[in-house]
Formats: structure tokens, sequence, C-alpha cells
């Protein structure tokens, strides 16, 4: 009985052993950064770095034009309520009548149309 179990402990032995071995094998494929999952994983490891710097410096620039756009609406702003002003006072004025010059009294403009000279070329043919 136990020669039986002897044999058996060494077959698990080897059994372990081998299984150990088909494991690291598989681990070292995985964990190489050229082919395997390692090298996958560098490479989103570096686009993530990457995009964090881009983004960084896309907040940086956001804030900037924030600042500048509520800047130029504060000045926009009261540029609308000196136009409402200048309106206002505009509505008090009395209604101006152009004055006719003191030799037009009662002339109206008059346009005329002339046509171009053609050439005389253009015209025998």
């Amino acid at each position: 009985m136990e020669m039986v179990a002897d044999i058996l402990l060494v077959a698990g032995a080897f059994g372990l052993a081998a299984y150990c071995y088909v494991l690291s094998c598989r681990l070292r494929k995985f964990s190489r950064l050229e082919s395997g999952m390692g090298g996958a994983i560098a490479v989103l490891s570096a686009q993530v770095d990457d995009m964090t710097k881009v983004l960084e410096k896309a907040r940086a620039a956001s804030a900037g034009s924030a600042t500048k756009l509520e800047a130029l609406t504060g000045r926009a702003e009261q540029t609308a309520a000196r136009l409402e002003v200048i309106l206002a006072t505009m509505h008090d004025l009395p209604e101006a009548r152009p004055v006719p010059e003191p030799g037009q009294a009662g002339k109206q403009l008059r346009f005329v149309r002339r046509r171009p000279i053609r050439d005389r070329m253009e015209a025998a043919e």
C-alpha cells in the first residue's frame, strides 16, 4: 500500500511539474512586450498618457477662451446699453427734414441713361 501511495505521489508531482511548465510558457508569451498582451497594454498606456496631455492642453485653451468670451460679452452688454440710451434720446428729437438749397427749390433730380459707344468695327460687322 505504501508503494502505491508513493507511485501516486510521484505521478502527482510529475503532473504538477508539467502543469507549472505549461503555465510558465503561457505566462512568458502573455507578458512579451513585442507581440503579446504586454505589448498591447504598453501601447494603450502610452496612448492614455498622450490623451491626458492633450486633454490638459485643451482645458487650458478653453479656460482662456472662456475668459476672453466673458470679457467680450461684458463689453457688448455695455455697448448695447449705451445704444439703447442713444436711441431713447433720438425719439425725443423733432423729425429732421432736408433743407433745399436756395437755387434748387422745387427741382427734382433727373437720371439720363446713355447707350455705350460701340467701336466702329463692331458696328460694321
